[in-house]
């Protein structure tokens, strides 16, 4: 599967957040493809072809542990870089992401502030 070069899968339930995100993308020709639940995710990534995932690992709507596990499972998604955000304080959850293989975990302050930079390095480094 070529993934499409500006499609971006978000897994954020929060409306808010979520256009957040897209605010920071959009103005750069990126297409987002946002995840409410996690059921749906592997159907949006296979019709999407993602360059890259977003996650928000402490969305309650969400199981991110889920997604991620099938998504390591699928050889379509098996590689696509992965930028996560959490709470700081939840340090649990940041090594159970990087045992994920997720290639970022940052704070949601972090995320929020360099949101499209944090992405695009997560990328780059994939492609090198």
């Amino acid at each position: 599967m070529m993934p499409d070069t500006k499609t971006i899968l978000v897994a954020v339930s929060d409306i808010f957040f979520y256009t957040k995100i897209r605010d920071a993308f959009l103005p750069h020709g990126y297409k987002l493809e946002r995840l409410r639940s996690g059921d749906d995710w592997l159907q949006k990534a296979l019709q999407s072809r993602p360059m890259g995932i977003i996650i928000n690992m402490n969305d309650d709507r969400l199981n991110a542990t889920e997604i991620l596990k099938s998504i390591q499972a699928q050889p379509q998604t098996q590689s696509l870089p992965i930028l996560a955000f959490a709470n700081h304080e939840e340090v649990g959850t940041w090594k159970l992401a990087k045992e994920l293989g997720i290639q970022k975990i940052v704070s949601r302050n972090e995320f929020s502030s360099r949101t499209l930079a944090l992405f695009e390095e997560i990328t780059a480094s994939a492609a090198s």
